[in-house]
């Protein structure tokens, strides 16, 4: 099997995009590429208000990706109780939370060396 490679600027759209399509709230992009030893480059984070929402961010930007890219996650959690799906897509790693479960862990703080970008939402 060959290994393609995925621009990620266009994998960063696309996900933005699937994010959007449903109205996911409050999107930030953690760029934690001059973090030494972290797991992807960018973390993509966004809410959602109650479990069906979750799973249809969730559900969105698999299918946008699908679509823009023909790439699949590599690894996806979380979808069964949809309070955070977590989409491993190797270099960007999507995490959807509900509100109190974002809060909760507040991947932002955690990562407060990461360079943040805040999505400005057309809703």
């Amino acid at each position: 099997m060959a290994i393609k490679e995925i621009n990620t600027d266009a994998l960063i759209t696309a996900i933005i995009g699937g994010i959007e399509d449903v109205k996911g709230n409050e999107i930030t992009i953690l760029d934690l590429r001059e973090i030494e030893n972290t797991v992807c480059d960018y973390f993509i984070v966004c809410e959602g208000n109650s479990n069906t929402h979750v799973n249809a961010i969730s559900g969105s930007v698999q299918k946008k990706v699908s679509k823009a890219l023909k790439d699949k996650p590599w690894h996806v959690e979380g979808e069964d109780n949809a309070e955070w799906v977590l989409m491993d897509y190797v270099n960007v790693v999507v995490h959807v939370f509900q509100k109190h479960i974002r809060e909760y862990y507040d991947i932002e703080s955690l990562w407060g060396d990461a360079k943040i970008t805040t999505i400005e939402s057309n809703l």
